[in-house]
């Protein structure tokens, strides 16, 4: 993929003076952080390293990464070491793709609890489909393993919290001596699972009102009292919830496929952006609610500044979380049980040479690219005076 001309770390150079001076005192140290970390990614101030071709001997410096998770020229290698996890995983069957989110009349409250509501979405989404698809009268009556992914944004950058879960088609069976597999169509059905999912969550808002973990500020300050927050989950309740089913993935191929461009999204690839100024800022959109038709916004820098930040997850938050069988405690016995009774040939060990995967190749012969000398921020004027280009992957 080609060098995109425009990034949000131009974006932050030109406006986010202006931007630290207006929302100085809403700012987080994280946000902060992140700010810091996007403007000096990839540029002398991180540091670099001189790379040398095995073949041809071509030489070419390279500036360091932040490693930021919400920098957007930070999530390849991430990407690429989950992905090769994930792959050792994959079963035999076919995959679906399920979506959660909440009411609008809950993001104001959400976003003022954030550490806590986030985790209560991941909790009460999770638990509706373990508790659905672990019912026989629901057609498929097995025990699940899936994963989620957790995404705060919309497609113009506004507060839009929900969860991707991906699930294999099928589970095992109560007693773990067969595997059920689903309908190559038919997962589970959304209409029980909306109303499970709701309940779940307004029992744990409830839970986490009675013990005094929300905090009420601003527009939701009206709901720290008892009486009115009774009222808004009596409300809540009475909604329909979305939970929209995908079509299916198909094979583990497709779903490497789709994780490969979603699992590490930050809030806008820099690939979106078409114009950055002193004045605004113009990046592509798509309108899901008008058949996914693309359109264009124009912002002010700050604007897109404190629509982007409003994204960062709260410190060590994870935004991609495991269940059922493949939860962490699980996976490790579960997980070769089920390739057993998939008649899944049995997992082999990785191979010594694949956490090379990420050496970077020659732009002049394809070879590969190794690191020979490293260099500090206070060092790399010297390094340049050798005459080797700045190669950026951006």
């Amino acid at each position: 993929m080609t060098r995109p001309p425009f990034e949000v770390a131009d974006i932050v150079r030109t406006a986010g003076s202006n931007f630290r001076q207006r929302y100085w005192k809403a700012l987080t140290w994280p946000q902060i952080k992140v700010l810091n970390a996007i403007v000096r990614c990839r540029t002398s101030a991180l540091g670099g390293h001189r790379d040398r071709c095995d073949h041809c001997g071509y030489q070419h410096l390279r500036f360091h990464s932040c490693r930021n998770r919400h920098c957007p020229k930070c999530q390849t290698n991430a990407r690429e070491k989950w992905l090769r996890r994930r792959k050792q995983e994959l079963l035999p069957v076919v995959y679906f793709h399920i979506v959660f989110s909440v009411p609008h009349a809950l993001v104001p409250l959400i976003w003022q609890n954030r550490k806590v509501l986030f985790a209560l979405l991941f909790d009460a989404s999770a638990a509706a489909l373990l508790e659905v698809a672990s019912d026989p009268k629901r057609r498929l009556g097995a025990e699940i393993g899936f994963f989620g992914i957790l995404h705060t944004w919309g497609q113009t950058l506004q507060q839009h919290p929900h969860i991707h879960y991906v699930v294999p088609g099928g589970g095992l069976s109560p007693d773990h001596t067969r595997w059920i597999s689903t309908p190559t169509n038919f997962f589970l059905p959304v209409k029980v699972l909306s109303p499970v999912f709701r309940d779940k969550f307004v029992e744990g808002l409830e839970h986490a009102f009675q013990h005094q973990h929300l905090v009420f500020h601003g527009e939701c300050l009206p709901l720290a009292d008892k009486k009115a927050f009774a009222t808004f989950l009596e409300n809540l309740s009475k909604q329909d919830w979305v939970v929209y089913a995908k079509p299916p993935f198909g094979g583990p191929e497709h779903v490497l496929q789709y994780l490969a461009r979603y699992t590490h999204r930050v809030a806008i690839s820099n690939h979106r952006l078409l114009s950055v100024n002193e004045s605004e800022v113009r990046f592509r959109w798509r309108d899901y609610k008008n058949h996914n038709k693309k359109r264009t916004m124009t912002l002010t820098g700050e604007e897109f500044l404190r629509r982007f930040l409003q994204h960062v997850l709260p410190k060590g938050f994870p935004r991609i979380r495991y269940f059922g069988w493949m939860a962490n405690r699980k996976r490790g016995r579960l997980l070769p049980l089920c390739r057993v009774l998939l008649n899944q040939p049995p997992e082999t060990a990785p191979m010594l040479s694949e956490p090379q995967a990420s050496i970077q190749e020659c732009p002049k012969c394809k070879g590969p690219m190794r690191v020979i000398e490293m260099f500090t921020a206070e060092e790399i004027p010297i390094a340049e005076r050798t005459g080797a280009p700045i190669f950026d992957t951006s």
